[in-house]
């Protein structure tokens, strides 16, 4: 069996309460990033990751 991770919770906020609202948002996270908006502006973030990583291996080089 796997060892459950050890959350690490440095914000005063009691873990129980993190994991409700966690529960509570979830499906409209879910729900965002299955739309049609939501995937658009992950593709763009993706490509602007892409870009920044890019630059970033030619700045190493010179």
């Amino acid at each position: 069996m796997g060892r459950k991770k050890k959350l690490i919770n440095n914000s005063g906020i009691p873990q129980h309460e993190i994991e409700h609202i966690a529960r509570c948002i979830l499906p409209d996270l879910l729900a965002y990033y299955e739309s049609e908006e939501g995937q658009q502006e992950f593709r763009e973030w993706q490509a602007q990751r892409e870009a920044e990583k890019a630059e970033g291996k030619v700045g190493k080089s010179k």
